[in-house]
């Protein structure tokens, strides 16, 4: 069955990366969480997708020059909430053990790497002892690379979209790249549809992620396809529609479409 997975805690629902929206996020049925995350030049690890505070927080500027009172003072645009850090957020699903966290270690805003802060990622999921059921992800395979070399007992997950790709070479290269690295591949639903055919000749089904499906009738083709994972912004209704496509005789449910 795909395995559903809430983008950025549910940000069609709630606040994208938000607090709430993570603890809410722990009602529906979703098989993971994803969530994002970028070092500050003061060493502290803070839950945002933007390297801007621009679209979602009431400040502007770079997210790494955030200080620690400067981010007590940033507030998730539409609410009271500060910009968590990544153990707000670990406290949050700690005792949830039956969640998975895809955990998305970002770049600056000129697309390098933090230095550090697949170390620094690496030891706030060990101290929470929650690395058997967390992925490291990113859509940079040097970063991938990194994350095995510092922590090969914890699972990743390798991002993808055309951009990302042409980075890495062009599709044969990038795929024979990601799968001595990675267990899952998430690749951006358009991509996968054109190029279904080259990517299944080296990947299961099983083993793809397709991202970010927020629309019923494309929500449903992917289920009936049996993809392994499926990336919502509103996995409410992704787990809807997995129920109903689960309910229907074999013959019908995995017919999978073109």
């Amino acid at each position: 069955m795909t395995k559903i997975i809430g983008h950025r805690g549910a940000r069609n629902i709630w606040p994208e990366n938000s607090l709430t929206g993570f603890r809410n996020v722990l009602d529906l049925d979703v098989d993971a969480i994803e969530f994002d995350v970028h070092l500050t030049d003061v060493g502290e690890l803070v839950v945002i997708h933007d390297a801007s505070l621009d679209r979602t927080t009431d400040r502007i500027g770079p997210v790494r020059d955030l200080t620690i009172d400067m981010r007590l003072e940033t507030h998730l645009q539409g609410t009271l909430e500060v910009l968590p850090t990544l153990s707000d957020v670990l406290a949050v699903f700690e005792s949830a053990a039956r969640k998975c966290l895809h955990i998305e270690i970002k770049s600056d805003a000129a697309g390098r790497p933090y230095p550090g802060i697949v170390e620094k990622v690496v030891a706030e999921i060990e101290w929470f002892g929650m690395a058997d059921r967390c992925h490291l992800t990113s859509f940079d395979l040097t970063v991938i690379e990194e994350c095995r070399r510092v922590a090969p007992h914890i699972d990743r997950l390798v991002s993808a979209n055309a951009a990302s790709i042409e980075r890495e070479g062009g599709l044969s290269a990038f795929l024979t790249n990601a799968v001595r690295l990675v267990e899952i591949v998430a690749i951006h639903h358009e991509l996968l549809q054109k190029e279904w055919v080259q990517i299944t000749q080296m990947l299961a089904p099983e083993q793809l992620c397709v991202w970010t499906l927020n629309d019923e009738a494309l929500i449903r083709s992917w289920l009936e396809r049996g993809i392994g994972y499926l990336t919502s912004d509103q996995p409410d209704l992704a787990l809807s529609l997995r129920s109903g496509i689960g309910a229907l005789p074999a013959s019908r449910g995995n017919r999978p479409r073109a």
